[in-house]
């Protein structure tokens, strides 16, 4: 029992001396797994940094050669692009450019335009001006001076006939002065001379005062009394010219006298105050006649008096070919006559060489047969001459004709 106590004890010392051992020997091992762990951690340290370094900068350079590769492609496509890309905008940019190049010249002919545009207006106002003031100092004159308006409506009038194509003293006289059967002198301002050796008389009457006065007027009752004078004005006008009677003083002339107002507002004016004017005039044989309507009565004869024209050169054409058919006619006479003398002539002329050739030139060519003549020179048949004279178609005896022409 003792023994197997002590085999225990010293199995048990000698399991705490192997535990011991094993203990330290662990120990020492754990040191070394532990300085093993620190190397191996400082060296995965010392690798990852190596990696983390060369990883860095292969991806750095691979990133800096797939820039440059990418910058690259980039570039030589945005080259390709861009050559494309012009060469598909090259018609819009010129036709851009042309259209650029139309707008300036179109803004510079706009700007040119636009100050000769300026300068007509401004001439236009400075026209316009003088004549606002011209035609300011013609009212004034014509308002104060009876005899100034008398003119200015004779002028007018004057005007109006030759702008139809009527010439002073061929187609119309002015200031004709004849004497009454009372000793007294008629004096209208205008005769129109119309074709039939007849006259058209014409008087020129203006009434300004009464109607510049309505025109300027400021309110309507001043108007009204304006228009009422002025209308009043145009009456006393109708009924003395209609008085003067010219029908009877020239004899030919029509029942009636034109009074020519040199302005349709004059007549619109006092028409539209008093419609009964018109009757009025129509009474007193007075036919009232503005610029537009006489511009009508004045080609009216104008155009007649072209016909008439006409007509003459047409008479005288006729006469002309009747003394040219005439004379022809005689000169025909004169022609057949010398074509019988021709026929005679020739006649004679056949028979004269037929008797020379028997009579005379038979006995002299035996001169020739005796060689008596000049054997280099021999006498020639005479000729006869077979054409007679052509007859001429005969005309129709003139009514006029003489035989001695």
């Amino acid at each position: 029992m003792r023994l197997t106590l002590d085999g225990v004890t010293k199995e048990r010392d000698a399991a705490q001396l192997e535990l011991s051992a094993l203990k330290a020997s662990g120990e020492e091992r754990e040191k070394a797994f532990e300085a093993r762990l620190a190397e191996l951690r400082e060296a995965k340290e010392t690798l990852t940094a190596q990696f983390s370094e060369v990883g860095s900068k292969l991806l750095g350079e691979a990133q800096k050669a797939f820039l440059d590769r990418a910058n690259e492609r980039f570039k030589q496509s945005e080259e390709l692009s861009g050559k494309e890309l012009k060469a598909l905008l090259q018609p819009v940019s010129d036709r851009l450019k042309r259209y650029e190049e139309g707008v300036a010249k179109i803004e510079a002919e706009r700007r040119d335009a636009f100050g000769d545009l300026k300068g007509q207006i401004e001439q236009m106002r400075v026209g316009q001006e003088k004549v606002s003031s011209e035609a300011a100092k013609l009212v004034n004159s014509l308002r104060n001076a009876p005899k100034s308006r008398g003119r200015w409506g004779e002028q007018q009038l004057r005007n109006v006939l030759e702008t139809c194509g009527l010439s002073e003293h061929a187609d119309f006289q002015t200031e004709v002065s004849i004497e009454t059967d009372d000793g007294g002198r008629l004096q209208p301002d205008v005769v129109v001379r119309v074709p039939g050796g007849r006259s058209l008389v014409i008087d020129a009457k203006v009434s300004l005062n009464a109607y510049q006065d309505a025109f300027d007027a400021v309110d309507d009752e001043d108007r009204e009394a304006g228009l009422a004078a002025h209308t009043a004005s145009l009456r006393n006008h109708i009924n003395s010219l209609g008085n003067k009677a010219y029908w009877s003083q020239f004899d030919d002339a029509p029942d009636y006298v034109i009074m020519f107002v040199p302005g349709e507002h004059f007549l619109s004016a006092a028409l539209e105050h008093d419609p009964t004017l018109w009757d009025f005039a129509f009474e007193k044989r007075v036919l009232l006649a503005t610029p537009t309507n006489l511009i009508a009565i004045a080609k009216t004869v104008a155009a007649v008096w072209r016909q008439e024209k006409l007509a003459g050169q047409a008479r005288e054409i006729a006469n002309l070919g009747k003394d040219l058919h005439s004379r022809i006619f005689s000169m025909t006479k004169h022609i057949v006559k010398l074509g019988k003398n021709l026929d005679t002539t020739v006649g004679a002329y056949n028979s004269f060489v037929g008797s020379l050739e028997s009579q005379v030139l038979s006995q002299a060519r035996r001169f020739e047969s005796l060689e008596v003549s000049d054997g280099a020179k021999s006498i020639d048949d005479m000729p006869v001459v077979e054409s007679s004279s052509r007859a001429l178609s005969r005309l129709a005896i003139p009514a006029d004709a003489s035989c001695d022409n």
